[in-house]
């Protein structure tokens, strides 16, 4: 819940809200309320445009979740599929994008002009197996790069992920799907 609410914003409200009581207090001489304003008030005003400045937004779902996907996602998902889900849909500080480590280590980001931006996430069910597709932006990046790196993209990201990587040239945007291996899912679940 804390992560779709954006910290800076909560610290520039208030901090904003207490350096204007301190003004206003120092203006009729009320010294208690003039410290509290400017010991609380501006720190935290500047705190928050501090991290205003450093802030990484919440990754848009481009696609409505039914409640059956969101079943098959508590039945199917892995830890590491859900926690790519939770870490992308909320704000981030000081990072320079999301998964920029991961695309890091896959080889996919030469530097941070050409690295791929993710800019969307839906979930799927592709033939009976729960899916997280990552929607990148990837214009510097050719499809051959991204095919790849797919085996890659499946161990890194699993065990028991297939990675599947569809192009969508129109936008320059590469779709990258994360589906639960459902014949490993049975091999390791327990009997």
């Amino acid at each position: 819940m804390f992560g779709q609410i954006p910290l800076s914003l909560i610290l520039i409200n208030v901090g904003g809200l207490l350096a204007l009581i301190g003004f206003f207090s120092y203006a009729i001489d009320n010294p208690t309320f003039n410290l509290i304003g400017f010991f609380y008030g501006v720190p935290l005003l500047l705190g928050g445009l501090a991290l205003k400045s450093a802030e990484l937004e919440p990754v848009p779902f481009t696609q409505f979740t039914s409640a059956n996907l969101v079943k098959l996602r508590e039945e199917q998902a892995t830890p590491t599929l859900n926690q790519i889900r939770k870490d992308v849909t909320r704000y981030r500080y000081g990072q320079e994008a999301h998964l920029d480590l991961a695309l890091e280590k896959l080889g996919l980001a030469p530097s941070d002009d050409d690295r791929p931006v993710l800019k969307g996430l839906k979930e799927s069910e592709i033939d009976g197996a729960y899916a997280l597709t990552l929607q990148f932006y990837s214009p510097f990046m050719t499809l051959d790069v991204w095919e790849e790196k797919r085996e890659k993209i499946a161990r890194f990201f699993g065990p028991g992920i297939d990675a599947k990587i569809e192009p969508d040239l129109e936008n320059e945007e590469i779709n990258v799907s994360l589906i639960v291996d459902r014949a490993t899912e049975r091999v390791t679940s327990p009997v």
